[in-house]
């Protein structure tokens, strides 16, 4: 029985298939910065240099946001939510430890593990660029770690001398608050479950960038999902579009931070028109078309009984799944080794 009434069930797939068969669904989305995260690697923030628009072709560096920076927090999400409505254990599945191979997560957002088995990723996310150049997106701060009396001042710990200045003072780059990343965020071969249960971990995600700071606020708007046979546009090519509509609007007005709501007009606009020159067969929910399926959505993830029947359906299809086809293997991996 289907759950949604805003979308037909042409778009999903009755059972999660094994092979691919050309279904895909893109969650449009703008992640904006709402403290002060951090995406880096080897001590650095993430950053590309790469052209300012699709019509603008200065030379700019951008912040980088890696898809398993991505990926990962969304898909962590979903795993609190199987376990708090006891569909999963800690015991039985833990990430990157011992996965279960055979619950929503795993068959979604795929597993590796040796020798026992593997499943590829139904979602798929790409790095996604900062809006603004990086110099307009980041700021320096010195970092300091005071001792309990909440001074940098020893009163002797740990045989220091008394009144000696602590050096342990560090500085970090960090992402400004509002600064903008649009990302498209893909599900091969969705069911109706499989569809909300991503949607959902969309929504509800909160925290990015490295899981060692007490920052990383980041808040996801979704903008549109698109139906259709095939990928659609990158993230690098749509955050181009976006600054070349805002350029032409007059809107980016540097070095103020941008204003949402013309982020989320010149987004609009710019995936449009992205799509427009598509060579795919495709359904978008955008604008007006989208705003009583993202209704109906958060009301269905918004109350026990709707999160609850979301998940156990998912769990259902990826128990079938596990059983048709993850049994199969590990049985002839392990009759291939004795």
């Amino acid at each position: 029985m289907a759950i949604l009434k805003t979308v037909e069930s042409k778009f999903f797939q009755a059972e999660i298939p094994y092979k691919p068969m050309g279904k895909y669904v893109h969650f449009l989305t703008i992640r904006i910065t709402e403290s002060y995260p951090l995406f880096q690697t080897d001590a650095e923030l993430n950053k590309a240099r790469v052209r300012a628009g699709v019509k603008d072709k200065t030379t700019i560096s951008r912040l980088s946001m890696f898809k398993r920076k991505q990926s990962t927090p969304e898909r962590l999400v979903g795993r609190e939510l199987l376990r708090n409505y006891g569909l999963m254990t800690a015991e039985e599945c833990e990430y990157n430890v011992n996965f279960a191979m055979d619950n929503p997560d795993c068959i979604i957002y795929g597993f590796a593990i040796g020798d026992s088995g593997s499943e590829k990723s139904k979602v798929v996310v790409d790095t996604a660029f900062s809006i603004t150049a990086f110099d307009e997106s980041h700021e320096t701060f010195t970092l300091n770690a005071p001792y309990e009396n909440g001074t940098m001042a020893s009163k002797g710990e740990n045989g220091s001398k008394p009144g000696e200045v602590t050096s342990r003072i560090n500085q970090q780059d960090h992402i400004r608050p509002q600064v903008f990343f649009p990302s498209i965020v893909t599900l091969k071969d969705p069911t109706e479950a499989s569809f909300l249960y991503v949607f959902n971990n969309i929504l509800r995600t909160r925290h990015y960038g490295a899981q060692t700071t007490r920052t990383g606020r980041v808040r996801n708007e979704l903008i549109g999902v698109v139906f259709a046979d095939g990928e659609i546009t990158s993230n690098l090519r749509w955050t181009q579009a976006i600054y070349d509509q805002m350029k032409s609007n007059n809107t980016l007005n540097t070095p103020d931070p941008l204003d949402e709501d013309d982020v989320i007009t010149a987004a609009k606009n710019a995936i449009e028109a992205l799509m427009a020159d598509e060579f795919i067969v495709h359904t978008d929910f955008i604008g007006d078309t989208f705003v009583s399926l993202i209704n109906e959505v958060k009301t269905l993830t918004g109350s026990e009984k709707g999160i609850q029947a979301i998940l156990q359906k998912a769990d259902a299809e990826a128990k079938d799944y596990a059983k048709k086809h993850i049994s199969k293997k590990k049985t002839a991996a392990k009759a291939g080794k004795e």
